[in-house]
């Protein structure tokens, strides 16, 4: 082999390295845009979450004409609504609250539990609107419940893959394509995205069916009903933020992925 022909072989060399080294700078930025997204909403989201705190505090400071406790709203909504096999349980921390249909209770934090104001009201209302939802089979909620199993799987195999993007361990011994790893990544998002949405109405038929029943039954006058509204919907707003920053998300590599099969 002449001289030439070795510095043709460099060159090709130097040539295959420049652009393996494009390509994972090209990867590096484009999971530095998907940080960048995900930064983004997690600003916003905790705006939001900060800002439902605020209304909480503030619509705690507002006592009930009727004097009722969260609990004691919960238990009348139930009974209202004909369910008799779910209990009202208090939780720790600061707005926990939640519906658990695989136990069926209504979980509500201390202040809640035992609060006598609008935003007690709203919450424990809300809770057990979910409570409804559940003895009703309402379609969505029991279409959430379902996606629950392959959310947590779809969670656990993005990380695994995102720990190994990390460390390179895949690219490096040629063990997964980058266009694989896209794929894995969309259909991850794609549950994320799906199950976020699908918690939307789901949130706001819960709220929908408090806040009708807390007015038809007197439990708030129409100044406590106004704050029981508003603290709901600051509620439903980090479901939407969430909702967009996963869809955000999927569409970001979708994008990645379709450059990719043009390259």
């Amino acid at each position: 082999m002449s001289f030439w022909q070795l510095e043709g072989v460099g060159a090709n060399l130097d040539n295959n390295l420049l652009n393996i080294g494009i390509r994972n700078f090209k990867k590096e930025n484009n999971t530095m845009g998907a940080l960048v997204i995900g930064i983004f909403f997690m600003i916003i989201g905790a705006i939001v979450s900060a800002r439902l705190k605020n209304k909480f505090r503030e619509y705690s400071q507002v006592h009930l004409s009727r004097d009722l406790t969260g609990a004691e709203i919960a238990r009348l909504m139930l009974a209202d609504n004909g369910i008799h096999d779910v209990q009202v349980t208090s939780v720790e921390g600061e707005l926990t609250d939640h519906y658990n249909p695989a136990t069926k209770t209504v979980n509500l934090s201390q202040g809640v539990f035992y609060g006598r104001n609008a935003a007690a009201a709203a919450v424990a209302s809300h809770e057990c609107g979910h409570a409804v939802q559940h003895a009703k089979a309402y379609s969505m909620l029991e279409l959430r419940s379902a996606m629950v199993p392959i959310q947590n799987i779809s969670a656990k195999v993005i990380n695994f893959l995102f720990m190994m993007m990390m460390f390179g361990a895949f690219f490096a011994q040629g063990i997964l394509s980058w266009g694989t790893a896209l794929l894995i990544i969309i259909g991850c998002y794609g549950v994320f995205a799906l199950f976020a949405l699908i918690t939307l109405p789901v949130e706001f038929d819960a709220s929908k069916r408090a806040l009708a029943w807390v007015q038809t039954r007197g439990i708030v006058t129409p100044s406590e009903y106004n704050m029981a509204k508003d603290a709901l919907k600051w509620a439903a707003m980090t479901y939407v933020v969430a909702a967009i920053g996963a869809l955000t998300t999927l569409i970001y590599y979708v994008m990645l992925f379709m450059g990719n099969r043009d390259e």
